[in-house]
């Protein structure tokens, strides 16, 4: 049945999804019993989604088409809501144990928000769809060891974007839950249970150590395999800048002290700067670097010439030339960081036997609970949201109405490179969300129910509140990539 719903911006897009992993779930259990089913990370502009028993494609088919025929049907999805205890019982009883222990330290009496989708009840934390002939398009196709539900999204006009293969990501999902079996921080209870045990410095400390093995490893690699340029790329909020320079610190400990690049220095004059579809200079396409000038430098470089490397001036909007002159002494690295950096374009004059490319972002490492998940671009909105107000004078609605063009912004010039990458960095700790919710509550609670950004806020909020807040900073360490966001 066509309701004329048409996914408009983040808040609906979550709707969406989150009805379609509800009407997913029924059907697993329909077609397949009571299986236990996870929802995981985002991937290849979809979910992925396992089982703990082997789907055949018969058994996938058998899903899609029972999903197919609850859509069909345009079943009433009732919101109930039952008091915390009631609902903790229900999940206990389920077998959802980490549903239950997730309600821990709530209000027992406050309530909470559960979907009744003709009689299989799941709890979402945020709003679903008013019944399910609203999901109009879905696709689901198997995938490594378990499945991709895959949807429409608010960057692609309500239309299920073009399939792409990110298996880089899927290695580097892979090296999350090896590390979250390893610490036995699955869920997000678990973390929540160390946190109010006052083992928070350990969870820190396991978070960060793990963080710097991997820089050391990558760095390691670099070294051994003779590289002479190392490109850094990843989405907004990802950490990028401090990631660098900690490869440089690691690289350095094996040889010379790399040189350290930003794309950002090879800006057009902002005169010369393209404009985009909206009328106004566009500072995210590759259309804004100097091309030119930065490959001819690079060439330079490693041919033992001595550059005259640019600064950007942003207030005046040039490059400005003659503070940067050096040249590269022998085996000396170069460390280039930018959201193009994996764009070959960029480095078109380069001999790709030099270059390493590294992709960075936050790939949330725990479940909320086994159906439901923090996504990565909601991780990158909240630091984000949190370093615009302790650096740049923004508050959370300036942030959240910015949001929608970044995003749009990295569908184009990086994710579509992400696989091109020799490694995929997790940027993410354990414990950020649980951190920066005492930061980011305030700004969040501050927006008005006038303004635009006053549904996604509600939204983050809602969900905020299922995180133990860590109140203290004190035990992150001043080289955390969580400092380029919350300071120190």
């Amino acid at each position: 049945m066509d309701h004329g719903f048409v996914i408009r911006d983040f808040v609906d897009e979550r709707k969406y999804h989150n009805t379609a992993i509800l009407i997913y779930l029924k059907a697993v259990n329909e077609v397949m019993g009571n299986i236990n089913v996870r929802i995981g990370n985002s991937l290849n502009q979809g979910y992925f989604t396992y089982t703990d028993v082997h789907l055949t494609p018969t058994d996938i088919n058998k899903i899609r088409r029972r999903m197919e025929s609850l859509i069909a049907k345009d079943i009433e999805i009732v919101a109930e809501h039952p008091t915390m205890q009631r609902a903790m019982d229900k999940w206990a009883s389920l077998g959802f144990k980490e549903k239950a222990r997730l309600l821990i330290g709530q209000d027992p009496d406050d309530t909470i928000e559960i979907a009744n989708l003709d009689g299989y009840r799941n709890c979402m934390y945020t709003k679903v769809l008013p019944s399910t002939g609203y999901v109009d398009l879905f696709e689901l196709r198997p995938y490594r060891q378990g499945m991709l539900l895959r949807l429409p999204n608010a960057l692609h006009g309500h239309k299920i974007p073009a399939y792409r293969d990110d298996d880089k990501l899927y290695d580097a999902f892979a090296e999350s839950k090896r590390m979250r079996k390893a610490t036995g921080v699955d869920y997000l209870a678990d973390l929540n249970e160390l946190i109010r045990a006052g083992r928070t410095d350990e969870v820190i400390a396991a978070s960060e150590w793990h963080q710097s093995k991997q820089l050391k490893e990558f760095a390691e690699q670099i070294v051994e395999q003779g590289k002479k340029i190392v490109l850094i790329a990843g989405p907004s909020s990802s950490g990028k800048t401090t990631t660098a320079k900690r490869i440089c610190e690691e690289i350095s400990k094996m040889t010379c002290e790399p040189l350290y690049l930003g794309t950002d220095d090879y800006f057009v004059e902002r005169k010369d700067s393209p404009i985009g579809p909206d009328g106004k200079p566009d500072f995210e396409g590759l259309a804004c670097l100097d091309l030119e000038l930065f490959n001819r430098q690079m060439e330079d470089l490693l041919a033992g010439k001595e550059v005259d490397l640019p600064e950007f001036d942003f207030l005046t909007g040039e490059k400005k030339f003659g503070h940067r002159i050096t040249s590269l002494k022998p085996g000396q690295i170069v460390v280039i960081e930018g959201i193009h950096s994996l764009n070959d374009v960029l480095t078109a004059h380069i001999p790709a036997e030099h270059k390493f490319k590294i992709y960075i972002s936050p790939l949330t490492q725990m479940g909320v609970d086994r159906h439901n998940r923090l996504s990565t671009a909601d991780a990158r909105l909240l630091r984000r949201m949190v370093r615009d107000n302790q650096f740049r004078g923004y508050n959370a609605e300036a942030t959240l109405d910015a949001w929608p063009k970044v995003r749009a912004g990295e569908s184009v010039n990086i994710f579509p490179y992400s696989s091109s990458a020799d490694v995929v960095f997790n940027s993410s700790t354990v414990y950020e969300t649980n951190l920066l919710r005492t930061y980011a509550e305030p700004l969040l609670r501050a927006i008005g129910e006038d303004s635009p950004g006053y549904a996604q806020a509600q939204r983050i909020l809602g969900l905020l509140k299922f995180f133990a807040p860590i109140e203290s900073a004190d035990a992150v360490p001043e080289n955390s990539i969580l400092r380029e966001f919350i300071g120190k």
